[in-house]
């Protein structure tokens, strides 16, 4: 089905691409002209075009000059000109589609153009890539081309202050990864000034590898959350020795392939008497079900040196694509506490969200988003639905000469390993560089131990030595080369035949203390000579490189995903290089042992295959492409499902977010109080005034109420006085009279603390209730969503009653905001200090509404999106220091008190006695509490 689908939605691509081919040839015709202007000239065109496009000339009008100007002015700074297909490319970005384009064809000088050609809107341009280094290293280089042109850029790193970023976002083009753009925007929505807002819109972005940001990575949210209690912390180590004493397949239960386990029977029985509960199952033990699963899955899903590593007495995830440590990044949902507890070390706090939103939503915002990657073309199905994205393949620039050979199967990992060595050690000798991707960190240190037996020379690749892995791959093309790489660790650095003359000209440029944002004259004047130079020696190196048959690409193992074979593949054969490249397999390979590679085995016992012989067979060919496509669809369908929910929370996100953008930029509130006062009046009369008359009513429990809102000034008397008996009081005469009063009160208010004074207290009291309540719903859907699926259980749509309940408590919400808006700006505690300039507005201290003044938070946690579902914490960052809602503290105490009631005490009132986590305290009372002990007296 999939296919058929992605052939519909290639249709018309020949019609797309004859349009780009057109812009091309507008583009040449024009190349001689912008030659022949000078330095001054070409930078002037970026006035004349912008000019033009002030008087109403659309972006695809302009684009021609554009393109030709971007052109120019590469091939003077950068002495690298375009190519037909580059120029096809960027038309194709501008249009709005991913441009699928071969490794090596030049993606990051295919943005410029489009990048050039959308800033002379001046409304900004957001180029994202997959990592910090890409972004620093591509902004200083492309910056060049930029300037040459007039126009500024930007670049957006971790350990920026906001006044930095700020600056950044003002330029012209801005470079960045997508976990900083995302967490800009939540922050921008988290702040109580405009003027610490950082971000100025969502006009144009460009996602270079496009496929590992919009795909890979979506299925985790961009998380801003801050701890919310300690107390949970001690239920992973407690946990963490229960499991040890649980026994798989008798007590539980694992499903490798789906990443999920599940509690038996025994097992409930073994953690019920250890704990000392009756029932796992009761509400009120609810919490323990988590506690328990994420103990189960640390130990039974995730390996060490495999899924993490343990440094310095710390836990670091290491992602499943690449092989690198994700520094800073934790798994979510207490696993990454539960492995810490197993690893015993220490347990660092859960916490609790303060703000979230997923990246398929956050690029949603773009007024235009589009693309580049190698490798598109099997999720353009995917891209189509949820970004409204076309996948537009551009012709190489030249053939594609690299040989794909058949893959080889082994019948165990150690002979696989055995004939990899041995064609390594084989190419190596007649001076082929080779490029081998490993699964793990782990595999790839065990081959690294093979060949330095051998006595080959080579360089390893993966998570706890990637500081160099760009200098690394850059250099993989060289003669007589061995790489071995974690997947596809260095991802965005082409491999050069030779090596990669760009980055080494930059490296020596760099040694000679040169900067193209520090010293850019010096920069431009020495760059000629030194990229001759080095591209000459690069030259004479390549030629040999080619005879030696040129980068032999080695897989060890197949990934889960097809589209990472093929990218490990497009490392060689670029720019019509020769090359070559293998994938070797074996048996007992992860995705061959989860996907039942039970015909190969067969095969290979029926044939009497020894060890060190591989078999090359169409059943295990399409036994790898079965496994990888039922991977691709369960990754796919949770895609899926992490958009839907979010898209519930999306529109009330939207909601909330443009509340908070026209408050901080200056909305005036007078009116919207008064509407809060309004309706929270009707609300009280609605529950004391329901039904009857006067006669039917408790006057003085409406009065007690109206009394924790306002200062109430009229009495009950003077409103039976006024209406002449209780009986001729009806409920809209009693709003006449209240509503009156609450509006006198308000007026006195204002009097007292001068109009001035009172729109900025208006102004911070709806921020900060606004803040506070939207941190608590974020902290209820948390729950919500973790508890919906058990509705499928009563034959209910999880997502249905999802959209219904978090709309009601969406409603109940906002009501909670007018009354304690309302409550606020009448019972706060206010000093109003005059600002030491007469024109300025008086200073307001409230007492409870300053960011984080009540709360014990001095940090908050970024959590990005990562393949192995980690997540990223950035505490020096974080300006905002909230403290946990009393939801989140009070359902925390009742996890830490198992099956007792929340209490002011340290410990549960009344017998049975309880430890820290449950267990039964000294004493044993006479009447059994859980099964051994009924079991004990039933035998008895």
């Amino acid at each position: 089905m999939a296919s058929i689908l992605e052939k519909v939605l290639r249709v018309g691509e020949g019609r797309v691409l004859r349009r780009l081919e057109q812009y091309a040839k507008a583009i040449n015709a024009l190349e001689e002209d912008f030659s022949q202007l000078t330095d001054e000239e070409l930078k002037n065109e970026t006035v004349v075009l912008r000019e033009r496009y002030s008087n109403g000339e659309s972006l695809d009008d302009l684009l021609p000059e554009a393109f030709a100007a971007v052109r120019e002015a590469s091939t003077r700074t950068l002495g690298l000109r375009h190519f037909d297909v580059q120029l096809m490319g960027g038309a194709a970005l501008h249009l709005g589609n991913i441009a699928e384009m071969k490794t090596g064809e030049g993606k990051t000088l295919v943005a410029t153009t489009a990048a050039y050609l959308n800033a002379i809107t001046s409304r900004g341009v957001h180029i994202i890539t997959v990592n910090d280094y890409l972004a620093s290293y591509q902004s200083e280089l492309m910056g060049r081309v930029f300037r040459a042109l007039g126009m500024t850029t930007g670049c957006i790193l971790s350990g920026q202050t906001p006044a930095q970023r700020h600056d950044q976002y003002l330029a012209d083009i801005t470079y960045g990864t997508n976990n900083e753009f995302g967490f800009d925007y939540l922050r921008d929505n988290m702040a109580w000034q405009a003027a610490d807002m950082v971000q100025r819109g969502h006009y144009y972005a460009i996602v270079d590898e496009v496929d590992s940001i919009l795909i890979d990575e979506a299925r985790t949210p961009l998380i801003i959350s801050g701890p919310a209690s300690g107390e949970a912390n001690r239920w992973f180590t407690e946990f963490a020795s229960l499991t040890k004493r649980l026994v798989p397949e008798v007590d539980f239960e694992v499903d490798e392939k789906k990443r999920t386990v599940g509690v038996l029977e025994p097992g409930i029985e073994k953690v019920e008497d250890y704990l000392g509960i009756d029932n796992l199952y009761e509400s009120a033990n609810t919490p323990l079900i988590s506690f328990l699963n994420n103990a189960i899955k640390a130990n039974a899903l995730f390996k060490k040196d495999k899924d993490y590593v343990v440094m310095n007495g710390e836990v670091l995830i290491v992602d499943e694509h690449t092989g690198r440590i994700l520094m800073g990044r934790r798994y979510n949902e207490g696993i990454h506490q539960a492995i810490e507890a197993k690893e015993g070390v220490a347990v660092k706090a859960e916490n609790q969200t303060l703000a979230t939103v997923t990246l398929q939503n956050y690029f949603r915002l773009y007024s235009k988003l589009s693309g580049m990657t190698g490798t598109a073309e099997t999720e353009a199905a995917e891209f189509m639905s949820t970004y409204k994205l076309g996948v537009v393949s551009i012709p190489t620039n030249k053939p594609m000469k690299r040989i794909d050979q058949s893959d080889l199967v082994y019948k165990n990992e150690e002979s696989k390993f055995g004939q990899v060595v041995e064609d390594i050690v084989g190419r190596h000798e007649k001076g082929q560089p080779v490029l081998v991707g490993t699964t793990s960190v782990e595999k790839s240190e065990y081959l690294s131990r093979l060949l330095a037996k051998r006595g080959v020379r080579h360089e390893v690749l993966n998570a706890k030595n990637h500081a160099r892995e760009a200098a690394i791959v850059a250099q993989a093309g060289r003669l007589g080369s061995v790489t071995v790489a974690t997947n596809m660790a260095g991802r965005g650095t082409d491999v050069m035949l030779g090596g990669n003359a760009e980055f080494l000209a930059v490296a020596e440029m760099n040694a000679k203390g040169l900067s193209p944002i520090e010293t850019p004259d010096e920069y431009e004047t020495e760059w000629d000579d030194v990229f001759a130079g080095v591209k000459a020696k690069v030259s004479e190196e390549a030629e040999k490189v080619v005879e030696a048959g040129g980068l032999y690409v080695l897989g060890t193992e197949r990934h889960e995903s097809r589209r990472i074979d093929n990218q490990l593949r497009g490392r060689s054969g670029r720019q019509g290089d020769p090359g070559e490249s293998r994938f070797y397999l074996s048996l007992t390979d992860d995705l061959m042992r989860l996907f039942n590679a039970g015909a190969a085995e067969s095969l290979m016992s029926r044939q009497g295959v020894p060890d060190d012989m591989a078999i090359e067979s169409k059943v295990v060919s399409r036994a790898i492409r079965s496994a990888q496509s039922q991977v691709e669809g369960r990754n796919a369908e949770i895609r899926k499902n992490v958009l839907k929910y979010d898209d519930v929370l999306n529109r009330q996100r939207e909601a909330i977010y443009g509340d908070r953008r026209h408050i901080l930029e200056g909305d005036d509130l007078h009116e919207r109080t008064q509407r809060f006062l309004e309706d929270v009046i009707d609300e009280v009369l609605t529950v004391h005034t329901g039904e009857g008359n006067g006669d039917d009513w408790d006057f003085d429990a409406l009065w007690t109420e109206l009394k924790t809102l306002y200062p109430v000034g009229i009495t009950i008397d003077e409103v039976i006085s006024e209406a002449g008996n209780r009986g001729r009081i009806n409920r809209d005469f009693m709003r006449r009279e209240i509503l009156s009063d609450a509006k006198v009160a308000y007026q006195k208010r204002e009097g007292t603390l001068g109009s001035p004074a009172m729109r900025e207290l208006e102004r911070r009291v709806v921020l900060s209730v606004i803040d506070r309540r939207w941190r608590e719903h974020l902290y209820e859907m948390d729950y919500l969503k973790d508890g919906i699926g058990l509705r499928a259980m009563a034959q209910r749509d999880p997502l249905v009653e999802y959209q219904r309940e978090g709309f009601a408590m969406f409603q109940q919400m906002m009501g909670q905001i007018r009354e304690e808006t309302v409550g606020f700006l009448f019972n706060l505690e206010v000093e109003v200090n005059q600002a030491p300039d007469a024109v300025a507005a008086p200073v307001v201290v409230a007492k409870g509404l300053t960011p984080g003044e009540d709360s014990g938070a001095d940090k908050l946690s970024y959590t990005a999106p990562s393949d192995s579902g980690g997540v990223e914490v950035r505490n020096q960052r974080g300006q905002i220091q909230q403290a946990a809602t009393d939801r989140a503290r009070r359902a925390e105490t009742d996890a830490n008190a198992g099956d007792a009631p929340a209490a002011e005490t340290a410990a549960p009132a009344g017998p049975p006695r309880r430890g820290a986590f449950g267990q039964r305290d000294s004493g044993t009372p006479a009447v059994p509490v859980n099964r051994a002990e009924r079991r004990a007296q039933g035998k008895k």
